[in-house]
């Protein structure tokens, strides 16, 4: 189908659609074309289950909304992750890679996963550096809502590490605010 449409349509500037994705493909890495092309781990979990952590986060300046869900075991484990992102080929592939990033990994260790590792990872253009900040923010907020939702948890509740590294991207999401 993607095929066919690239075929059939325009751009705005009426040049076909697969010059302009021959232009796009120079500007962007090939990873983030692929992760774009052939996402990983679309979808979402029941967010009313307790081992489901949501988290969700927009960008004003360009319009994009991402949503990351992580499963949760009690040791603490990320099992499973789910995006859904409406926006930009950064912004999907930054979901995409964080996503499969994270999956098998403990929360303590996917929480230092920050966006400068994944604009790096994905070599992403300096304009699109607020969508890796995104997908790290999304990440940080899916683990607050697991974690509110298992407060009695001792992975939770007894983990000075986490909570520290917490505090630290919360720092870091206000210097970044500031230079924005």
């Amino acid at each position: 189908m993607l095929q066919l449409f690239k075929q059939t349509q325009k751009s705005l500037f009426n040049i076909p659609i697969s010059n302009s994705l021959l232009q796009i493909k120079r500007f962007y890495d090939q990873k983030v074309i692929d992760h774009f092309e052939n996402p990983r781990n679309v979808g979402t979990f029941d967010a009313d289950e307790l081992d489901i952590g949501t988290g969700l986060h927009g960008s004003l300046a360009c319009g994009d909304v991402m949503k990351i869900q992580l499963k949760i075991d009690k040791e603490g484990i990320i099992k499973d992750a789910k995006f859904k992102t409406y926006g930009c080929g950064s912004a999907i592939a930054s979901s995409s890679f964080l996503t499969e990033q994270i999956k098998g990994k403990h929360i303590e260790k996917a929480l230092t996963i920050n966006n400068k590792d994944i604009a790096k990872e994905l070599n992403l253009p300096p304009q699109k550096l607020h969508c890796s900040l995104m997908a790290q923010q999304a990440l940080k907020s899916a683990f607050l809502n697991w974690r509110e939702k298992n407060q009695d948890h001792k992975c939770v509740s007894g983990n000075n590490t986490i909570s520290k590294k917490l505090r630290d991207l919360a720092e870091e999401d206000k210097k970044q605010e500031e230079k924005n």
